[in-house]
């Protein structure tokens, strides 16, 4: 054994200085160090460094079992040290377990020597443990590196500072239209014209500068020469001394993602183009009702309607039908069928319009809704036009209802009335005489009905001639003054100049003396009544604020009162047929219905104002004639409306198709137009427009701010304000009010083109 391993390569035999020698390399050596058999059963010694590694002391490890330490396969461990003690192997790779019971990765250097003439095991051990798991991440990385670089939908690149490809991946092949990876590495990206010229010098400048590049959107042209659009995530991989090695990164193809954001922003500008252009009010909802987007034209309710972006969207309705129409929206969703709906909106400066929406929805690829599409329109006008038609046709049904029954109480009335002649000389008796006298009486009275029924229901023709309206108004307020209370005063204001009509004068005494009649009523109290005449024209912009009115040349008799009034829930029912406001025995009901009747069979029609605690005024509108004899002078002016020269004027009415029909009477006279839904709004207008504002035409009875509190404010602005007020109830003391408010002149609606203009270049000369 000594010959053996004494002086040979790897062998050490041992002496006194040796051991010395051993002693001390063994005990300090940092590195793990063992002593074992050549068997490996054993081990026979261990310093300090293996017994802090494997968490004995030196008194555990001498003797210990190796198969303590390194559990391997059975045999394997005495094959290997066998291996080692001929010196065939000195390197072991295996795991050592430690007193923790953990595993550890281990390098194993063994070698045999002879200590005392017995043979050893001496082993170096390296904890390799966190170096195998670093080379095992690496591998791992390595791979999933290789694999998405192979599979990767994004394109891989790396080139030289001049452009020669140095690696590509086969994303980017796809990309560029190249069949392998190969075709494309033999291409330069400089030479062979991948990138634009500019691009390409681009691209390099900002790498040189920055180092890096994120995000970069550029033009990349393929291999058949047509163009994507990329997005560049690049680097500059610089060596010792900074010099640049290559440049690498990452390409996205983005054209087709760019198309549709193209795609997307065109129809969205298309979209914007017709919201922004159309009357109807546009809004897009989320799931949950919160406004996404409202149309510029939601301005007509909300003065700005970009402020309710995020807002719940039935803040605004009515409290009546919020509940209502949040059900129906919630069923929207539900079943993603759109409904129509129509409810009151609750505008900015407290007027309550009517609304009528169609919602649709807008659903996700899955077929879910993700928003609902409200296209709304104010149809508070249309309304209003309707329940016109809709009196009118109730009127006509009542009117042959009135007829029919007329009819038959009349066959009632005449044999009765017929029969009293007879008895009066059957029964001469005084007390017989009173009883015929209070039958005579009561069918006489009865008769007077019928006659008025009839009137209704027909519109009676009677007589008709050439009639010079001042003369029946002179007798019928005659017959007033004589006959109503004292407490009311009287008031005429007839012009000499009044166009004829054709008419029974019988039946216009009537309508004049139930209209007065009836304002006499209004005024229990005493009061002003107060009896005008005027020749009107009426054309097309009036004929379009009244659906009754007929163009051409009309006389308008109107009797005003200052009483009470006319509440607005009853102002529709007062011209039917046996409505009352009067108490029992003290009216039939039908004076304001048969006054109706007869105006309009004569083809006129009536309007009405009214303003609680303000009194009242009927119009009524007779056509007058146009070839008839009038009196000296008296023919209908046709002289052509006076024409601005281009003066602007702000027109303020909370009526939209008031301000409507006006702007195009007025543009029409070569007038500019500025408009305003309201008193606050009109004083906003004015001040932004100050010194190119002309004249200003208010309507005096606006929610929020009325017409006087508007001129005010503008006489506060500019105190040489031209202001025309004008109302639809335009009685002595609202043109009072205009007046003391400092208007300079006032409008009675409806009024025509002709009035219109007059009156603003009356004003406008005056300046």
């Amino acid at each position: 054994m000594k010959e053996e391993h004494g002086e040979g390569t790897g062998g050490v035999s041992g002496g006194a200085g040796w051991e010395g020698a051993y002693r001390g390399v063994f005990e300090n050596n940092g590195a793990v160090m063992l002593v074992v058999d050549p068997e490996a059963r054993q081990i026979v010694e261990a310093n300090a460094t293996a017994c802090r590694f494997y968490g004995y002391t030196q008194e555990e490890m001498q003797g210990m079992p190796v198969s303590n330490i390194n559990p391997g396969i059975p045999g394997k461990i005495a094959s290997d040290m066998r291996e080692a003690t001929r010196k065939e192997r000195d390197y072991f790779l295996v795991k050592h377990r430690i007193a923790t019971g953990e595993f550890r990765d281990v390098e194993i250097y063994s070698g045999p020597f002879t200590r005392d003439g017995k043979p050893l095991l001496v082993s170096i051990i390296h904890d390799v443990t966190e170096r195998l798991k670093g080379e095992e991440r690496l591998r791992e990385s390595e791979e999933r590196f290789r694999t998405l670089f192979e599979d990767a939908v994004l394109g891989f690149f790396r080139t030289t500072p001049g452009g020669e490809i140095l690696m590509a991946n086969p994303a980017l092949c796809a990309m560029l239209g190249y069949a392998t990876v190969e075709d494309l590495r033999s291409r330069n990206l400089e030479r062979d014209g991948f990138h634009p010229t500019y691009e390409r010098r681009d691209f390099k400048e900002e790498l040189e500068r920055e180092g890096v590049i994120r995000g970069r959107e550029a033009a990349w042209v393929r291999a058949d020469g047509t163009t994507i659009t990329v997005r560049e995530n690049a680097r500059a991989v610089r060596g010792p001394g900074g010099k640049v090695l290559w440049y690498e990164g990452t390409v996205e193809d983005i054209s087709l993602r760019k198309q549709a954001e193209e795609n997307l922003r065109q129809r969205e500008e298309q979209f914007r183009m017709i919201s922004e252009n159309v009357s109807d009010m546009i809004a897009l909802l989320d799931r949950d009702g919160k406004r996404v987007y409202n149309s510029p034209s939601y301005g007509t309710l909300i003065p700005d309607p970009e402020s309710l972006r995020g807002t719940d969207s039935f803040q605004e309705i009515h409290p009546d039908d919020r509940e209502r129409i949040a059900q129906v929206f919630r069923e929207t969703v539900e079943t993603g069928i759109g409904q129509r709906t129509e409810y009151r909106f609750c505008a900015a400066d407290g007027r309550v319009r009517f609304i009528e929406s169609q919602a649709s929805t807008i659903k996700d690829g899955d077929g879910n809704v993700v928003n609902v599409l409200v296209v709304s329109r104010d149809v508070t006008e249309k309304k209003a036009i309707d329940q016109q038609l809709l009196r009118s046709q109730r009127m006509e049904s009542l009117g042959t209802l009135a007829s029919g029954i007329a009819h038959d109480l009349n066959n009632v009335l005449s044999p009765i009335l017929m029969s009293i002649e007879m008895l009066r000389k059957k029964l001469p008796l005084p007390r017989d005489q009173k009883i015929l006298d209070t039958v005579e009486s009561s069918v006489s009275r009865g008769s007077a009905i019928v006659k008025q029924v009839l009137a209704f229901g027909r519109g009676l023709k009677g007589e008709r001639v050439t009639l010079q309206p001042r003369h029946f108004i002179r007798e019928v307020l005659k017959i007033a003054e004589e006959t109503f209370p004292k407490s009311i005063a009287f008031r005429s204001d007839l012009p000499k100049d009044l166009w004829t009509i054709s008419a029974d004068p019988t039946q216009m005494h009537q309508v004049l003396l139930n209209l007065c009649v009836n304002a006499r009523d209004a005024m229990p109290d005493g009061g002003l009544l107060t009896v005008s005449a005027e020749n009107v024209v009426l054309d097309e912009n009036y004929a379009r604020m009244n659906i009754e009115a007929k163009t051409g040349p009309h006389v308008c008799l109107s009797v005003a009162d200052s009483g009470s009034g006319i509440p607005p829930r009853i102002m529709e029912r007062i011209f039917e047929p046996f409505f009352t406001t009067k108490e029992v025995g003290r009216g039939t009901g039908l004076g304001l219905s048969t006054a109706l009747a007869i105006v309009k069979g004569h083809g006129g029609f009536f309007t009405v104002y009214s303003e609680p605690g303000k009194g009242s005024r009927f119009r009524a509108y007779l056509p007058a004639l146009e070839n008839g004899k009038n009196e000296p002078g008296d023919t209908p002016d046709e002289a052509a409306p006076p024409r601005g020269h281009g003066e602007t004027i702000l027109i303020v009415d909370d009526e939209a198709n008031i301000r409507e029909i006006t702007r195009e009477t007025l543009e029409a006279g070569a007038y500019r137009v500025l408009s305003a839904i309201d008193g606050t709004h009109a004083i906003a207008v004015y001040a932004e427009h100050r010194e190119e504002i002309a004249a200003v035409i208010t309507d005096m009875i606006m929610p929020f701010m009325d017409g006087m509190s508007t001129i005010r404010a503008i006489r506060k602005l500019n105190p040489g304000a031209i202001i025309i007020a004008n109302s639809g109830f335009a009685g002595d003391v609202q043109t009072a009010r205009a007046v003391e408010s400092g208007a300079n002149a006032f409008l009675s609606k409806p009024y025509t083109a002709k009035k219109l203009l007059g009156v603003l270049s009356e004003v406008l000369g005056k300046k």
